[in-house]
């Protein structure tokens, strides 16, 4: 159930497949498109046609409000989450899922940040894991297996109602026995602080595996900003870790600063990307911005008993010696877990999470 490749495909299964949109608000059968014209969100549009037509294609948030977008029962996978919003605050557009009844997100995210946008600007991405597509739609292909409930909800921090279009397609039936839970943290720290390194992921106890990286990497100096080094500790590492990475541009699978003719250049590719680089305009824009993706679909990070990761923030000062930078870093990791959840870092309130 939780195999997605194309030898699958042609294989049948007992599983049932559901869909839960603002057209079917609960993905029962023979449940879809049943909106009364006169109380869908597009009455006005659809008031010539009457009831069956195109009546509720979105939910209206209110500001300050949780709202449910999915309250699914008994066991399953979601296998796609598309998203896009009316606003494009999405930093203040917090996404959280729950597994099997549990009181604590096992996904606690901003919405940008979830789908590898953290900067509330759109930007091509064309990746196995997250896809992003014009406009603005975001489209997330983990697995995520529960066995006996999938909440998913989202709190809408801004001072307005924002219109949500979104679909949450799903397999109802047997979960095998060592599926895991799919996590999501965020962390956001701006400026990091002199000789510091960036937290990732923290005090994870369990069997699992780390499974993706996305960083919004906003640079306070001028020069290249990427030397620093991931490591992953693992299993009861303490002072020294066990895998240790040799570059930023490195982990992400670039090379050299990913500089082509003297220019940062893009990409997207199905397990990494340099996504987006949005450029100072000689004004207000004063600050170099980058997207980072890198999914290990093929080369998972497992560990047996605990996990930290971080990520040192490196640049370049006189005398060819390393500059400890104080930049602005956010990160959203991606990892399996033999529980449905895990410790969470706080999550930063409207000012920290501000875009600045």
């Amino acid at each position: 159930m939780l195999h997605n490749s194309l030898n699958s495909v042609a294989c049948l299964s007992d599983a049932q497949t559901r869909s839960i949109s603002p057209e079917n608000l609960t993905g029962e059968p023979g449940k879809g498109a049943m909106t009364p014209a006169a109380e869908g969100t597009a009455w006005k549009a659809a008031r010539d046609l009457g009831d069956g037509w195109k009546v509720n294609p979105y939910l209206l948030m209110p500001p300050g409000e949780v709202t449910v977008l999915a309250d699914i029962r008994g066991s399953g996978t979601i296998q796609h989450i598309w998203m896009t919003s009316g606003s494009g605050d999405w930093r203040n557009q917090i996404l959280r899922i729950y597994w099997d009844g549990s009181d604590i997100p096992a996904v606690e995210c901003p919405l940008g940040d979830f789908f590898a946008c953290g900067w509330g600007q759109y930007a091509q991405i064309s990746s196995l894991a997250v896809c992003v597509n014009p406009g603005k739609a975001f489209n997330a292909y983990w697995a995520m297996p529960f066995r006996t409930r999938c909440l998913i909800t989202m709190e809408n921090r801004t001072e307005e109602v924002v219109p949500l279009y979104y679909q949450v397609t799903y397999e109802l039936g047997e979960v095998p026995e060592n599926a895991a839970y799919f996590h999501a943290q965020f962390r956001r720290v701006n400026p990091l602080p002199y000789k510091e390194v960036f937290t990732l992921l923290d005090k994870i106890e369990g069997r699992g595996q780390y499974v993706g990286t996305y960083m919004a990497w906003g640079v306070n100096n001028c020069g290249w900003w990427g030397e620093g080094e991931i490591k992953f500790y693992m299993d009861g590492d303490q002072e020294y870790p066990t895998i240790c990475g040799t570059g930023t541009e490195d982990y992400f699978c670039g090379s050299y600063n990913f500089d082509v003719g003297g220019q940062y250049t893009e990409f997207s590719t199905p397990y990494s990307g340099l996504s987006q680089v949005i450029r100072p305009d000689g004004a207000y824009r004063s600050q170099t911005r980058f997207s980072l993706y890198r999914w290990h679909l093929t080369d998972p990070i497992r560990f047996r008993k605990n996990l930290k990761v971080t990520i040192q923030a490196l640049g370049w000062r006189s005398g060819g010696r390393y500059l400890p930078l104080q930049d602005d870093l956010a990160a959203v990791v991606y990892f399996y877990l033999d529980k449905p959840a895990s410790v969470l870092p706080p999550l930063p309130d409207k000012d920290a999470l501000e875009i600045i």
